[in-house]
């Protein structure tokens, strides 16, 4: 029978993955140096993954929809020692159908909080209250915020309010595809919320959050359907258990796939996104008051680069951004503009599909957290070491 042969790009060694280049060569995987090898946290398909780290456990939190049992909210608990990370079992949140999770850590309370679009297929707006225990994780009982269908979740912690805030699209029949957003309250293991506040009349997908710890300020990023597919940003200020938010304010003439996150180092926010013409680039924004200004966009990738995730690492005072074709680069804030090094990666042959990363300041290390579709979509995650 006929041999088919590949002409090898670089040295081969035995046992690594390899990935076919576009002049037809072979060349290994990179993934000796600065990410982990793959740890399954969920042996199913798992879609909707949302991270976060809990300071006072000094453990990652992943939750995610597990499809292989009725897409019910799980979250499960990580562990990161040295260069790997181990999972506890998945603990069930919520027994019924659960989409579009955002996490994040209340550091007032010390729990985890989940917002979610819950119930099954009628969608309401919910959070969850989790405490972690151990490599486990317990919750509290789901808190509806409202009936309607919220879509596109995104979460942060105040931590001058000592609040939580979700933001999101509110796809019901009064306000369809309306940016809206609402203030938590963490008590013991559940949470109450105060009234919804509109933050952008127009349609508004690809929310984000993060909260500037420099200004207390919270700032939501979106894209602006009605206005050509912009991307905005607006700034926000909890008082008691509303908020309140300043004009929108544009960054780019089209952006979808917006991600942000805040910069402690430079007290900027970083903001990535996907252009019209699929490459990525960044902006940092400067809040003052309640408006926020931006500098020059920069181009970190030149091509396709959707399903981007963004954090700060607070060791290196870098910006980690990680994108779809499970690629990672880093960027460095330097006044208003961002500066970026060389593409890491391929770091596996497949995807990674709904992406989500987070910074555990206990290792110092980055934690990608994504459905892996080339091991079944299997719940997979992985460490950035730099």
């Amino acid at each position: 029978p006929r041999q088919e042969h590949a002409v090898a790009s670089g040295t081969l060694t035995d046992g690594k993955t390899v990935v076919v280049n576009a002049d037809g060569t072979v060349s290994v995987v990179a993934q000796a140096e600065g990410v982990s090898d793959a740890s399954v946290f969920e042996s199913a398909n798992t879609t909707y993954t949302s991270a976060t780290f809990d300071s006072n456990s000094n453990k990652v939190v992943i939750a995610y929809s597990d499809n292989g049992n009725g897409e019910y909210g799980t979250a499960v608990v990580g562990t990161v020692s040295g260069s790997s990370i181990t999972f506890g079992t998945p603990v069930v949140f919520n027994s019924v159908s659960s989409i579009m999770h955002a996490a994040t850590f209340d550091s007032n309370s010390n729990k985890v909080v989940i917002g979610f679009r819950g119930n099954g297929g009628t969608g309401n707006g919910s959070g969850v209250v989790g405490t972690v225990s151990g490599t486990s994780i317990s919750f509290g009982s789901v808190v509806v915020f409202t009936s309607g269908d919220c879509r596109g979740f995104a979460a942060t912690f105040d931590s001058n309010s000592n609040k939580v805030v979700f933001a999101y699209t509110d796809f019901s029949g009064g306000s369809p595809y309306h940016g809206k957003a609402v203030v938590g309250t963490v008590s013991g293991t559940s949470i109450s919320f105060g009234s919804q506040v509109e933050f952008e009349s127009n349609t508004s997908n690809d929310i984000d959050l993060t909260f500037d710890s420099n200004s207390n300020k919270v700032v939501v990023v979106y894209r602006d359907d009605s206005n050509s597919s912009r991307g905005a940003g607006r700034v926000g200020t909890v008082s008691g258990t509303s908020i309140s938010f300043g004009s929108d304010v544009i960054f780019s003439s089209y952006a979808v796939e917006i991600v942000a996150t805040f910069d402690s180092n430079s007290n900027k926010v970083v903001i990535a996104y996907t252009t019209a013409s699929s490459t990525g680039e960044a902006v940092v924004g400067t809040v003052s008051g309640t408006s926020i200004s931006y500098g020059t966009a920069v181009e970190f990738y030149n091509s396709y680069t959707n399903g981007q995730s963004i954090s700060f690492d607070s060791n290196l005072n870098k910006v980690v951004i990680s994108f779809f074709d499970s690629r990672i680069i880093v960027g460095t804030v330097s006044g208003t503009s961002i500066s970026f090094g060389s593409v890491f990666g391929p770091i596996q042959v497949s995807r990674f599909d709904d992406l989500s990363s987070t910074f555990d300041s206990n290792s110092n290390t980055i934690v990608l957290a994504y459905q892996d579709e080339g091991n079944s979509n299997y719940g997979t995650s992985r460490l950035y070491l730099p």
